[in-house]
């Protein structure tokens, strides 16, 4: 669950419907608070009839007024008429007077958040889902350009739409914001007929890279578009750039030519229903798409490694395999087959690593491979009915590896020496929580005497893996019914640097900006 979807589920009472349409609009958020020029905040309403802040956004393009975090603190005093009005009825609210926050004058505009039914297109809630702030800084004692009134003009068209819940679209596809353009990479802004009447400066420079020479505005994107696919070089296209550069679709797409990658985003603009034009955001991606392909380059160089290192692992385990069959004592067979059955363990993890792009690891699927392995190979005589429990999840490749050869010695000590020419099982459970990873492995056989734990070559080797690679604990010990049950806990430290899902600031781990 990302950090905002928290924040409104702790302050609020609203359905996982409405936090999902709030989290869709979060996703454009930085882009509002460029467009605005102003800082923003979004408040959901409370069980007791106040406001609580859940996101807040600081603008590149102005100064921003709030230095301090105000997410999880409730309105202030001097905003809250205007937001339970604008809550009431539904509607925008803009303050008369200048609203003055740290001695700075600034303007106050409140605006809902209407979420439409998908079923019910043109029908809107009754009440908003959420308020939306903007503070504009009033204090500036400098012109405004052009490009910033073009901005504020977006923001408002934008915001009017967010009032009739026409933002975000709901019929749009799910894009990466990941690499999209920004306000500040590049805006140009289209009439109805998809005509340019305005382009700012890192537009108009994205379109020249592209080999468009002259002005953008006045001319048709379209026909720009065109003049660009037809023109001279390789230039790749896909089948959404007609309706991207036209403004008719909520889509996003690369346009490559002369070896120069702009990446093109869309946004409709409407009012009362009707489409008054639209936004086109551009970006110079060219370098973010040669690290793209250099980091597919690499992961697939990576599998190839992983593949060629698991070949290696089987063939010297094959050598082992057969050195064993010809070894005339049984301690050398036994020391070999034991040195087979690692090697292999280590293969099957380095063979799953190999069939994907990342270095995660679905280690259920390489624990029972690990366990077939061990049963099938195993020297004793007995029969075995080894069973699985539970879940292991997905766990980088630096914890599988010592993990599944870990747990390769002690099912092997359970079914060889527990279980040695008896009937019996092997019982394995995991299970994973906010703390670590939890495994325990019991079985039906004589069980261990306290004395001689640690005394082998193999408890030894799993007590390194375990408490030096793992950073966990291990401990053997007898069942309530006979058996050894060995205990294993790892501490959760391979996602604690991981980003919460869905997060809206730099890192993807908070909301604000």
């Amino acid at each position: 669950m990302s950090s905002l979807s928290s924040l409104i589920q702790r302050h609020s009472t609203l359905g996982d419907d409405e936090r999902a349409w709030i989290v869709e609009l979060a996703k454009d958020w930085q882009l509002l608070t460029d467009l605005a020029c102003a800082d923003l905040v979004l408040w959901v309403r409370t069980t007791d009839d106040d406001f609580v802040a859940v996101a807040q956004g600081r603008p590149s393009s102005a100064p921003t007024l709030f230095y301090r975090n105000l997410l999880g603190q409730r309105v202030r005093e001097q905003w809250a008429e205007e937001l339970e009005r604008g809550y009431q009825e539904g509607v925008a609210v803009r303050s008369t007077e200048p609203d003055w926050f740290d001695e700075i004058p600034t303007q106050l505009t409140v605006t809902p958040v209407t979420m439409r039914d998908r079923g019910r297109h043109q029908e809107r809630d009754e009440r908003p889902i959420a308020m939306i702030t903007r503070h504009t800084n009033l204090a500036s004692g400098r012109s405004v350009t052009r490009q910033e009134m073009t901005f504020r003009e977006c923001s408002d068209d934008l915001f009017g739409m967010i009032e009739v819940g026409d933002f975000p679209d709901p019929e749009a596809p799910q894009i990466s914001r990941r690499g999209a353009p920004r306000a500040s990479d590049g805006l140009i802004r289209l009439d109805t007929e998809g005509i340019v009447t305005f382009a700012s400066a890192n537009a108009l420079s994205a379109m020249n890279k592209l080999g468009f020479g002259g002005e953008l505005e006045g001319e048709s994107l379209t026909e720009v578009a065109a003049s660009l696919v037809e023109g001279r070089g390789r230039v790749t296209v896909d089948e959404a750039l007609p309706l991207v550069v036209a403004g008719r679709a909520p889509w996003m797409t690369d346009v490559e030519a002369r070896e120069v990658t702009v990446t093109l985003r869309a946004i409709p603009l409407r009012a009362d229903g009707e489409r008054v034009g639209a936004i086109v955001l551009c970006r110079d991606t060219t370098d973010v798409r040669h690290q793209q392909q250099e980091l597919i380059t690499k992961d697939a160089t990576i599998r190839e490694i992983h593949h060629r290192v698991k070949n290696n692992l089987q063939t010297v385990a094959a050598l082992l395999r057969i050195q064993a069959r010809r070894s005339r004592t049984d301690e050398a067979r036994d020391s070999l087959t034991q040195a087979m059955r690692r090697v292999s363990s280590i293969a099957v993890v380095h063979d799953t690593l190999a069939g994907g792009f990342n270095q995660q690891v679905d280690f259920d699927d390489v624990f029972t491979r690990v366990m077939r392995l061990i049963t099938e190979v195993s020297s004793s005589d007995a029969h075995v009915r080894p069973e699985f429990r539970g879940s292991f999840g997905q766990l980088p490749s630096e914890y599988a590896t010592p993990l599944a050869l870990a747990l390769t010695e002690i099912v092997t000590n359970a079914v060889e020496h527990g279980l040695d020419g008896r009937e019996g099982e092997v019982l394995v459970t995991a299970e994973r929580d906010d703390e670590g990873l939890h495994v325990n492995v019991s079985d039906t056989g004589v069980g261990v005497e306290p004395e001689r734990i640690g005394a082998g070559l193999g408890t030894q080797i799993v007590r390194t893996l375990v408490e030096g690679e793992l950073g966990g604990t291990i401990a053997w010990g007898r069942g309530d019914e006979g058996g050894t049950v060995v205990s294993i806990d790892i501490p959760n430290r391979w996602n604690r640097a991981e980003p919460a899902e869905g997060g809206f600031d730099g890192d993807e781990s908070t909301v604000v900006y």
